[in-house]
């Protein structure tokens, strides 16, 4: 069968053979076939869907594109973990390092900013020195020597996912359960790790809108890593208002900071702990997920996790002095104060709008970029009063800070007269 054969059969609503995936994800890579025709595929997939199957043979075929990672000299499990992104998701700097402290190796490949989302190489950049450019072989060794890496996937791995995500994102096939999910687990699965947690975000702020349909993406992933023989489980987090207090490059590097060392806003902490414990358990360092949060809290009130990300600093080639002083890394910025007009319970904070925020002041300030964010002061079920409910983290080198920002920051509260509480992180668990 030849790749129009393929099209029109998945345009019919039938279901495609291994061979048949394995086939067009093949000559794709290979440049043997052209964009219109996956074009073509992709649309067929995004009306017509694909089975746990589809969607595990296309994530494998996506695999076999590209080299894996070999972690055969890291002792013990190794355990991975996956955000969908969100506006102020800093997790992975809290625990990656802090898992590592617990005797638990976390190979960690990790993307940039998508959309209104910040992302986790980026952030990682702000520290002076620091690479994230690692060969796959000094990524191993690292995580064999420190028992953590954090570094940007390279070009030689899933070559597949790169260019079908390009495709994707031209011509509107991105919002695909089976699309997403085969993007997502052919990376982790080329990172090799035993063990996966993923954090699928729900709401204003997070790509998938709302609980449901993050639940059926994330039974999707688990499905997929199920098929692969790997532990994998899916968490449903909330998504609507920004995690934790800071927004930004360089702001949330230093929140991460903050919470390993015992401090840090109680929604992100509390996420944090959820994550470590459910890593903890994948990887048979804890007999549960709640006793996985037990260690996770012990290991945040010792700063062994700090201690960590230390030693991943300097392997890095970063200046370690940062992790001392987190304050340093928004030195040059003005924190421009935001009142809001009403006074009253917090009862919103658009994340999206936040998110495009910081998005904007980052294309305006340039070189100076890494310094721009919001600062809330206020969240969801605290009081806001005359004094300021957010800052707006503009470099004072880059000129006046947009008046802009200042009012899209203070649309994106909503305050009433009546009391609400405060948003509950997680919304649900999805196993095997």
């Amino acid at each position: 069968m030849g790749i129009r054969e393929v099209i029109a059969k998945k345009r019919d609503g039938r279901e495609l053979t291994s061979e048949e995936i394995g086939l067009v994800v093949g000559e794709y890579v290979s440049g043997n076939s052209s964009d219109a025709e996956m074009a073509a595929l992709l649309m067929a997939i995004v009306l017509r869907g694909m089975t746990p199957r589809e969607t595990a043979d296309l994530t494998f075929a996506m695999v076999e594109s590209g080299e894996r990672l070999d972690l055969s000299s890291v002792p013990g499990m190794t355990v991975d973990k996956h955000s969908t992104g969100g506006v102020g998701d800093k997790t992975t700097l809290v625990v990656a390092p802090l898992v590592a402290s617990l005797g638990v190796a976390v190979p960690k490949m990790s993307g940039r900013a998508l959309g209104h989302t910040g992302g986790t190489i980026d952030k990682l950049e702000t520290i002076p020195g620091l690479t994230t450019d690692l060969s796959p072989d000094r990524f191993c060794r690292q995580v064999a020597d420190i028992g953590v890496a954090i570094a940007a996937q390279t070009e030689r791995m899933v070559p597949a996912d790169k260019r079908i995500y390009a495709l994707r994102d031209a011509t509107a096939t991105v919002e695909s359960i089976p699309l997403i999910a085969s993007s997502v687990m052919s990376k982790k699965l080329a990172v090799g790790a035993d063990a996966i947690v993923l954090d699928v975000k729900a709401g204003r702020g997070a790509f998938m809108p709302d609980v449901e349909r993050a639940r059926k993406l994330a039974q999707a992933m688990v499905d997929i890593g199920g098929r692969a023989g790997k532990r994998v489980v899916g968490l449903v987090t909330r998504m609507d208002e920004p995690l934790g207090r800071a927004v930004g490059d360089a702001a949330e590097v230093a929140e991460a900071i903050e919470t390993l060392a015992g401090g840090g806003p109680a929604d992100f902490a509390e996420l944090c702990e959820i994550v470590a414990g459910h890593m903890l358990a994948a990887a048979g360092a804890a007999g549960s997920a709640e006793e996985g949060r037990t260690f996770a809290q012990r290991g945040l009130e010792s700063g062994s996790g700090v201690a960590k990300l230390r030693e991943m600093v300097a392997a890095q080639g970063g200046q370690v002095g940062v992790v001392e002083e987190p304050e340093r890394l928004t030195l040059g910025a003005a924190r421009i104060p935001v009142v809001l007009e009403r006074q009253g319970h917090v009862t919103r904070i658009d994340a999206r709008r936040v998110g495009l925020v910081v998005r904007q002041l980052r294309a305006r300030a340039g070189a100076h970029k890494a310094v721009c964010g919001v600062l809330l002061h206020r969240k969801v079920g605290e009081v806001a009063d005359v004094k300021p409910a957010a800052s707006v983290l503009w470099p004072e080198a880059a000129g006046p800070a947009p008046e802009r920002a200042i009012a899209e920051v203070r649309a994106a509260f909503e305050v009433s007269e009546k009391a609400v509480p405060a948003n509950c992180v997680l919304a649900g668990v999805v196993t095997a």
